[in-house]
């Protein structure tokens, strides 16, 4: 199984190249808008509190918080994190980020309306246990958003992942069904969104399974 400091230092290392992946950076306008025309469709019309789980270098959060929306970003990486301010300080947009373990975020007591996290639950030891946390931190009402693929079936190694990474439940992504069966005893309401077939959201056409849980609790 893996620790926390080898996954600290992997995501630290990847930090600089984050955003050379176009549906990390969002460089390209169409990548971006597509993004954005997505998370202005999940999230709720009038401004909200979100919390971003496993922000990353807060490409996603910057789209929230252009939307109008309070976002507060978690990131196990510090370096990540200081991207992820760098950001959205540059392109003036409020958020607050904070380092810690997207699957316990140190946000105490808090609520949010809205739990967004992307391409994350397949790093976690325990995934049931991080979305019983997760569901439990918003609001009545409040909105899960996962967006989550099984896109590493080619290789089947996770891409090189951190040593002992095999071992994750979800090592290599998760399916759909799996993750639904999960999520839907935490929630009242659950959709699924198929994003495989929008190229412009990945900088290219993919072959494995993306999608977005969309669920309420």
């Amino acid at each position: 199984m893996t620790d926390s400091s080898a996954i600290t230092a992997y995501w630290d290392a990847a930090a600089d190249d984050f955003d050379a992946e176009p549906d990390h950076g969002l460089r390209a306008a169409g990548t971006r808008d597509a993004w954005s025309r997505l998370l202005t469709a999940w999230l709720p019309p009038d401004p909200s509190s979100v919390l971003d789980v496993g922000c990353g270098t807060g490409s996603l959060s910057a789209l929230v918080a252009e939307a109008g929306h309070r976002v507060t970003g978690i990131d196990l990486s510090p370096r990540m994190v200081d991207r992820a301010r760098a950001k959205l300080s540059a392109a003036g947009l409020p958020a607050r980020f904070l380092v810690g373990d997207a699957a316990a975020p140190p946000t105490g007591d808090e609520r949010f309306d809205v739990l967004l996290s992307r391409h994350l639950v397949w790093t976690l030891p325990d995934p049931g246990a991080a979305l019983a946390d997760w569901t439990a931190r918003l609001r009545p009402g409040g909105t899960l958003i996962l967006v989550e693929g099984r896109w590493r079936e080619s290789d089947g190694a996770g891409g090189g992942y951190v040593a002992g990474a095999e071992a994750l439940p979800w090592h290599g992504g998760v399916t759909a069904a799996d993750l639904s069966a999960a999520v839907r005893p935490l929630v009242t309401e659950l959709r699924v969104e198929p994003l495989s077939h929008a190229p412009v959201l990945w900088g290219g056409p993919v072959t494995d399974e993306r999608y977005a849980v969309i669920a309420r609790v």
